[in-house]
Order: structure tokens, then sequence, then C-alpha cells
């Protein structure tokens, strides 16, 4: 039982956004209904799976769910859609609202059967601007949001993009904050509402926070960008045998640094690492020579040092790495569950801890359509308005879920 016990979600969403911040609500303990037309949510389909349909993305963005397959574009689809929510909390969609309107799914056509639900779209644009019908993913978001751009400030080097769906993951957690907000508010005023969560103006908060600069000011004082992240390097330095993550931020830590390697003069002579000031005025020249200083002793060595002078570092890990940092092993991060029909699987638990109400998934990832009957039923579909919607092709189930009704 956790924290979101007895709240209801029915998530039309698919990919990532929706998907990943669902799946979030439904570790806290909500109830999350995943509705899927019957090709099924593309990412059951990205990378290597034991069975069709149930690939690791997906099985890493859709546990603590119950799945249902409803073709919304047929009348029967929509009105059993529309019966879900009448006992809602919350409505959950990632695609553009002309879409939903067009399904005859939109906040008037949902909030005329349940007044008092929240009606949450995660869209790629403020509805109130010029690109509000335009499509939105992950790349596109990024480089709107000048990510790119600042790889590019590093080293002059090309633009690229974060090699993971970054705008996706902050949007989808930038949309638990505003739908549990929302219940909050609900469960207050008694009055449901629509909220949308735009991509773009999350991710340009999200980046700009920091890279606002000078532009901050009217007239400018400079043209943006926070120098110390831009530094070229500001990276994990290399060593004699790898590579070590360092951040000697502070005075504390460039002193005791500096004792630790025997050359405490450096700290009380040179200006330029005297104060945090200078050390920002002069950041490539304080990193570039960092740079050199760690190259001269292997990584063991370093974290040992390191960590007697009290100076933050880590090593850099690869996939493999992480997943056996003994960190994460000792709290049990990555736990082997077994899966009903795709065996023994990973799956990494939920990283928050709460004293009283424990978040834990509730289910693993559903194969497509595993809990219709079973939904339906709870919205109190007769057997009779089942078959029906299956034989109208609304509907659709999956072999176990047809043999429960037996």
């Amino acid at each position: 039982m956790g924290p979101l016990a007895g709240i209801r979600i029915i998530d039309v969403s698919s990919v990532l956004m929706g998907p990943y911040a669902t799946q979030i609500l439904g570790d806290f303990g909500a109830d999350i209904i995943k509705v899927e037309s019957a090709d099924g949510d593309l990412v059951r389909q990205i990378g290597p799976a034991r069975n069709p349909g149930m690939g690791p993305v997906f099985l890493n963005a859709n546990r603590s769910k119950r799945s249902i397959t409803l073709d919304l574009k047929k009348p029967e689809g929509r009105q059993a859609l529309l019966r879900l929510c009448e006992n809602a909390d919350a409505l959950v969609y990632n695609v553009r609202p002309a879409a939903m309107a067009r399904l005859g799914l939109s906040y008037e056509d949902v909030s005329a059967v349940n007044s008092k639900i929240i009606y949450a779209g995660l869209v790629g644009y403020s509805q109130a601007g010029p690109y509000a019908s335009r499509p939105a993913y992950d790349d596109l978001i990024q480089g709107m949001s000048t990510i790119p751009y600042l790889f590019s400030r590093v080293n002059e080097g090309a633009p690229r993009y974060v090699p993971t769906a970054m705008a996706d993951r902050v949007v989808g957690l930038v949309a638990v904050s505003a739908i549990l907000a929302s219940i909050i508010e609900r469960d207050r005023s008694g009055e449901g509402q629509k909220v949308d969560i735009p991509m773009f103006e999350t991710m340009v908060s999200f980046v700009m926070s920091d890279h606002m600069g000078g532009l901050t000011y009217d007239p400018p004082l400079d043209q943006g960008g926070y120098v110390r992240q831009l530094s070229p390097d500001r990276r994990p330095y290399q060593t004699k045998d790898g590579y070590l993550c360092a951040l000697i931020y502070n005075d504390g830590h460039w002193r005791r640094f500096f004792d630790a390697i025997g050359k405490p003069e450096v700290f009380q002579t040179d200006m330029r690492y005297r104060t945090f000031a200078s050390r920002m005025e002069h950041i490539d020249e304080v990193y570039g020579e960092l740079s050199d200083i760690l190259l001269t002793r292997n990584t063991a060595e370093w974290m040992d040092l390191m960590e007697k002078a009290d100076v933050p570092a880590m090593p850099m890990y690869d996939f493999e790495g992480v997943m056996n940092d003994p960190h994460l092993q000792a709290t049990g991060f990555f736990q082997a569950v077994e899966h009903p029909t795709e065996g023994r699987i990973k799956q990494m638990a939920v990283s928050t801890q709460w004293s009283r109400t424990p978040a834990t998934p509730t289910r693993l990832a559903p194969q497509q359509g595993q809990h219709s009957v079973e939904i339906l039923r709870e919205a109190g579909f007769s057997d009779e308005e089942i078959e029906g919607l299956e034989a109208a092709g609304a509907v659709g189930t999956v072999a176990e879920t047809a043999a429960a009704r037996v």
C-alpha cells in the first residue's frame, strides 16, 4: 500500500514521456490502467526481447500498471474509455490535443462524465502559442532548448543530443508533480481541471536556469552561459589507467587537495585558486591543470587520496559497472525478479524511501491487453457487454485473460 493507494489513473500515453510519469505514480501505489491500441505501445518493439512486444524499454517504463487494449477510433471503444473515466482521478495523454479532440476525448468530453477528473496532457508546446499544433519529440526539444548548442560550445565541437531521452524523462518528472498537485487541489475544491505540461517550455526552464547568466539582466551583462559547466575540461578526468569523476569545488576542497598531493603552496600563492570567484574567472586554466595532475596516478590511488582528503570524487562507470556498484548492490537497487512471461529479469527499485508508506513496484510490465476483462468488469461491464466489445473489435485480450472468464 504505497502513498497513492486509492488513486486511479487512466493512461492513454505511449512511448516514454507519459509512460515514465505514470510508472512513477504506479510505483507510488496508484492504480494505473494503461490503454493501448491494437498495435500496442511502440516501445514494446525496442531492444532485444525474449518474446515479441516485451522489449526492455517497455519493461522499464511500464511496470506497476494494468493493460487494456481498446480501439478508441471505434464508438464502442471510446464509450468504454469514458466509462473507465467515470471513477478515475486523472487521465494522462501525450498525443497532440487535436488528436484527442478528433477521438471525441477532449477535456470537455471527458469532464462531462466526470467533472472531478484531472485531464493531464503532456504536450509538445504551450497551446497558447504558434507551435501549439506542431509535433514534438525528444530530439527536437533537446535542440530547441539549447542542449546541442551547449555541446558545440565545449571545445567548439559539433552539436549533439544527450544520448538518453532526457526531455521525455525530465518532462515526465514534472508531469508527476503537476498531476499530484492538481489532485491535491481537486480534493480541496471538489473540482477537476485540465493541466498541460509542455515539453518545450519545461526544458527551456530546466536548461536556462543554469545558462541565462548575464541575459538575466536588462540590459544583458554577457551573452549567457555558466562558464564552469561550459569549460572544455569539465569532464571525467583521465588517469594512468582509466577515468575519475572529481569535483574540487569550494576553498576547503582545493586546500585539502593540494595538501594531499604535497603542494600546499599552490593554494596559498597562486591567486587563480585562492577564491571561488578567481577560480571561476580562470576556470579553463584551473581544470586544464587539474587534468594534467590527475594523469600522474591511477584511478584507485586517486580514489584513496580523495577519500582521505574528503574531496568529492567517484569512478566513471559503464553500463555493467554501475550495475555492479557496491553501494547499489548493498541497497538492492537492481533486483532480480521472475516475470510471468519473460522469465528472470532485472528491475530497478524505487529510488525514494518512505518511513511509513513505502513505495514499491506493484506489478511487472504487462502483456498487451492482459487485464482487459478484469478492468472492464471492475467498471461494471457485464460478460455480454465485454463479448460485444470483442465482437466489434473495440477491445483486445490475451489468452490468459480470456481463460479467466471460464
